[in-house]
């Protein structure tokens, strides 16, 4: 009996290791098949994959390369401002200096261009110009960008504020700014330019001018924007966690209305240059020695007939910048745009 009962035990637990021995190795096996169906699935850095990150910025990038107005646009404004900032340091002449022997003269190796009544250089003046030009454009843009995006944001965040401000955004709406503008240089010219000299308190005058009476539609689109963001889930949730308003803005809402202040800001920079051509061409921008393509076309209306170039070139640079700039505008709008993103 105690034979047949060792080899009975003995049986059984070579059974037992035997099955041991075959749930370690199923075990070995489901691991080694979960390991290759893991070594399959990609990453979840995209990074790690060798593959491209997706990236908001790219894809906005990509949608306006689509926009064959926009990059043509893109080119043409790139050039431009290569050919006024870069070119003066190519053509060295300056354009303030008469030549009295050479004026009134055609297209010459000496003068690509011309030259205007009192031979100062018409190719060097249009660099000079369109530097100035730009310039105005660029900073009266800023100043009425911020003013637009600082009244646009308050109002629409802050309820009791809305009011008063939108009454003052009308009132600035219904002034005929042309008008207004005549009056502010007129007021300012004198006394900026005899405190500060008469280039920069032009400069000064001008931009600033621009600015504080162009900055109106800036606001109703910023305003309108964050009347929208203030219903999202994930504003709600900031204020549910006791946020303060000003991190809110600069963390929340603010880079939530980016797309529309750009885009607000290309169209900007077309307005301004256009507002300080029609100053200078009225006689009330820049003095005649600091010249602007406004105030070229100015000095050239009196001889139009018999030098129509004079006016067809400056008045072409304004044009091809301008539309430029409104093109670029169109493309940012659509590639900001989620709806149409991806098309």
């Amino acid at each position: 009996m105690s034979s047949t009962a060792c080899l009975t035990q003995g049986s059984a637990m070579t059974e037992t290791t035997r099955q041991q021995k075959l749930n370690q190795q199923e075990l070995i096996d489901e691991t080694a098949a979960a390991s290759a169906v893991t070594s399959e699935l990609p990453p979840d850095n995209p990074q790690e994959a060798g593959g491209e990150t997706r990236s908001q910025w790219r894809d906005i990038w990509r949608q306006f390369r689509s926009h064959r107005g926009a990059m043509v646009a893109l080119v043409l404004f790139i050039a431009t401002i290569l050919f006024v900032t870069i070119g003066p340091s190519i053509w060295t002449i300056d354009p303030t200096y008469v030549d009295i022997r050479a004026r009134n003269s055609g297209f010459t190796a000496a003068h690509p261009l011309g030259t205007d009544q009192l031979g100062r250089d018409m190719l060097a003046r249009l660099m000079a110009g369109g530097r100035v030009s730009i310039a105005v454009g660029l900073t009266a843009m800023t100043i009425a960008i911020s003013i637009g995006s600082l009244i646009g944001v308050t109002s629409g965040y802050f309820r009791r504020l809305d009011a008063p401000l939108m009454r003052l955004t009308e009132l600035f709406l219904a002034l005929p700014l042309l008008p207004l503008l005549l009056l502010m240089v007129t007021l300012f010219r004198e006394p900026l330019s005899q405190k500060l000299g008469s280039a920069t308190g032009i400069f000064i005058l001008i931009v600033s001018a621009i600015g504080a009476t162009s900055w109106m539609q800036a606001a109703r689109i910023v305003r309108g924007d964050v009347l929208g963001l203030k219903e999202r889930e994930f504003i709600l949730a900031a204020k549910s966690i006791g946020t303060p308003s000003g991190r809110m803005i600069l963390r929340h809402i603010l880079p939530n209305v980016l797309s529309p202040i750009m885009v607000a800001a290309t169209l900007g920079i077309a307005t301004a240059i256009i507002t300080e051509s029609a100053l200078s061409f009225l006689g009330l921008g820049f003095p005649p020695d600091f010249p602007t393509w406004g105030r070229l076309l100015y000095d050239a209306v009196d001889q139009m007939a018999l030098y129509p170039s004079r006016v067809i070139l400056p008045g072409l640079f304004i044009s091809t910048t301008v539309l430029c700039v409104n093109y670029i505008g169109d493309g940012l709008r659509d590639a900001m745009d989620p709806r149409i993103r991806g098309r």
